[in-house]
């Protein structure tokens, strides 16, 4: 068997050597060797085995990995998304709606590997290439039609895409301000293109300013949101429960809030479609979509409303908070720490952020890891000008402050974790999901 890890190295396995960001696979041939390896494949040297000699290894790969699956390849559907913000959902989206449609769909991306309803843990958003392929097997074996692969920019930069062909490419959006590195960025996300097949389609957001980096002339383009474009978007109607809009011809009734998700559902809208699904068919499927987790993941309480978001910068704060706005009817009061040994720098911003943006904050833990919360949270407070904070070390004893504080329609936004069920103090991890504690404290 082919390996790339030499602590996986069995007697009789090849060994290949990857060059990596952080580790070069050359320094530990001799390991595997000692390990029982038969064959070294490498870009230089010379060892006591079969050697071969290639000028990349990671093209070799590639090029091996795609030969061995080819079968199972032609037989799936493969939709990458790439984007600042919104992959994630987007790509839950497409998953249950595919699912819905009984087109039986596998996704890769932050929140793991899911397929059949059940998620497993995965080594990043977008795994090394050799993972991709184990992941691609299993869901072929699964009897999947349709697999969904988040695309980020650092994957796509260290190559963990190379050699796949996508059947549709979706462009969600790009946040420009605060990137010295634009242009590379902008570059890097096109890669994921350029490598449509022939009868690839690509889904843009023609709401972005640079959708047209993305409309390759080669590709077959459908363009979303604007009102000239291919499926106009149009809000009727937004509240704690659901929200109406017009996506091109079609009225739509999706049981998620958050306006931005009206985005996010028209490329799962489209990409079913694209496959071959009819409009009533997913009109009719769109009914039975459930919130993503910590992804704006809404909990009715009483006459008001908790939200659980990933939310952790600058931005993506910035943004969950401005939709909170558009369906607020009160209060809105948040729950919200800061990474230990993560943006020190920041602190203070995001704490400012949230001080004047909400009615009421609760600072308190995230995964403080080596630092001592009391210092993160003071780190948050030190500029803010309002009276209208706290500070709670505990997050579970925050959460349960920040419910106990509801009044009728006020909106709870608990953000920082999302889907993370596990919380790091030092060098342990301690379960801990915010929903859990949601839950106990509802129920």
């Amino acid at each position: 068997m082919l390996r790339v890890d030499s602590r996986k190295v069995k007697p009789g396995d090849t060994f290949l050597a990857l060059q990596g960001p952080y580790t070069d696979g050359h320094d530990y041939i001799e390991q595997a060797i000692d390990k029982g390896a038969a064959c070294i494949i490498a870009t230089h040297g010379d060892y006591s085995v079969k050697t071969i000699i290639t000028e990349d290894t990671r093209t070799y790969l590639s090029n091996y990995l795609k030969e061995l699956n080819l079968e199972k390849l032609e037989k799936i559907k493969l939709i990458g998304i790439t984007g600042t913000t919104g992959k994630t959902v987007t790509g839950d989206l497409i998953y249950q709606l595919l699912n819905n449609l009984n087109m039986k769909t596998a996704y890769i991306g932050t929140n793991g590997f899911c397929v059949d309803g059940k998620v497993k843990k995965i080594s990043s958003s977008t795994p090394d290439i050799y993972e991709i392929y184990e992941l691609i097997n299993e869901a072929a074996n699964s009897n999947c039609e349709v697999v969904i692969l988040e695309t980020s920019s650092k994957a796509i930069k260290q190559r963990h895409i190379e050699g796949l062909r996508f059947d549709i490419a979706i462009f969600t959006n790009f946040i420009a301000h605060q990137r010295k590195d634009k242009e590379d960025y902008l570059n890097t996300k096109i890669e994921i293109f350029k490598m449509l097949k022939k009868d690839g389609t690509a889904i843009i957001n023609k709401k972005d300013p640079y959708y047209e980096y993305f409309a390759l002339p080669q590709n077959t383009n459908i363009f979303y949101g604007t009102l000239d474009s291919d499926f106009p978007l149009k809000k009727i109607n937004t509240n704690y429960n659901f929200t109406e809009f017009t996506l091109g011809k079609q009225n739509i009734k999706m049981p998620l809030i958050g306006p931005y998700n009206m985005y996010n559902y028209a490329a799962a809208y489209i990409s079913a479609k694209v496959l071959g699904c009819h409009d009533e068919e997913i009109i009719s499927a769109t009914l039975s979509l459930h919130p993503i987790d910590g992804r704006f993941e809404a909990i009715k309480y009483k006459e008001g409303l908790i939200i659980i978001d990933y939310a952790y910068d600058i931005d993506t704060i910035n943004n969950v908070i401005k939709e909170t706005k558009k369906i607020a009817q009160a209060k809105i009061i948040a729950v919200i720490g800061c990474g230990g040994e993560r943006r020190q720098e920041k602190r203070s911003t995001i704490g400012k952020l949230i001080s004047e943006n909400c009615d009421f904050a609760i600072f308190t833990t995230d995964n403080p890891r080596h630092e001592e919360e009391e210092n993160i949270i003071n780190d948050m407070t030190v500029d803010i000008e309002k009276e209208n904070y706290t500070k709670i070390v505990s997050r579970k004893e925050a959460i349960k402050k920040g419910i106990n504080m509801l009044e009728d329609k006020d909106i709870l936004l608990i953000l920082g974790k999302g889907h993370e069920d596990y919380q790091i103090i030092g060098n342990d991890e301690f379960p801990f999901k915010d929903r859990d504690e949601v839950m106990k404290i509802i129920k």
